[in-house]
C-alpha cells in the first residue's frame, strides 16, 4: 500500500504534537480548565463567561435546578457571561440575592439573556476581555 506525501506529513505533524504535550506533562485538554474560570469543587460542571468567572453563590443557586442548570450548561459562553456580570453588578446584597433568584427563574423559563440588561461593560464587543 502506497501512503501519499500529505498522509505522512500529517500524521507526522500529529504524532509529533502528542509527543510535544506528553512532554510537556499535559493532556492537551485546555478547554474545560479554561471554562470553568472562578469555579471550584463541584462547580467544574459549570463555567463561567467571557469575562466573568462563576461566583459561588449564582453557582450554589444554580446547583438547586435541574433545569436551571442545564439550561445554564446550554446557552453561550456570552450570554453566560451577561448572566453573570448583571447579578455581580448589584450595588445591595438584596439586589444580588433578588437577581440570583431571577436567573435561577428565567434560565428555568427558557430565556437565555437576562430581561432588561444592556449588556456586560467588561468585555469587547468581540467577546474578548
Amino acid at each position: 500500500m502506497t501512503r501519499t506525501t500529505t498522509d505522512t506529513t500529517d500524521t507526522d505533524a500529529t504524532t509529533a504534537a502528542a509527543d510535544t504535550t506528553a512532554a510537556a506533562g499535559t493532556t492537551g485538554d485546555t478547554d474545560a480548565a479554561a471554562d470553568t474560570t472562578g469555579t471550584t469543587g463541584d462547580s467544574a460542571q459549570l463555567p463561567g463567561g467571557a469575562v466573568h468567572g462563576l461566583p459561588d453563590d449564582l453557582r450554589d443557586s444554580l446547583l438547586t435546578s435541574d433545569v436551571a442548570r442545564e439550561a445554564w450548561l446550554d446557552i453561550t459562553t456570552l450570554a453566560r457571561n451577561e448572566f453573570i456580570c448583571w447579578v455581580e453588578d448589584a450595588k445591595k446584597p438584596e439586589t444580588r440575592a433578588r437577581r440570583i433568584r431571577r436567573t435561577n427563574e428565567e434560565l428555568e423559563d427558557g430565556m437565555r439573556r437576562p430581561c432588561c440588561w444592556p449588556g456586560c461593560a467588561h468585555r469587547e464587543r468581540n467577546g474578548r476581555p
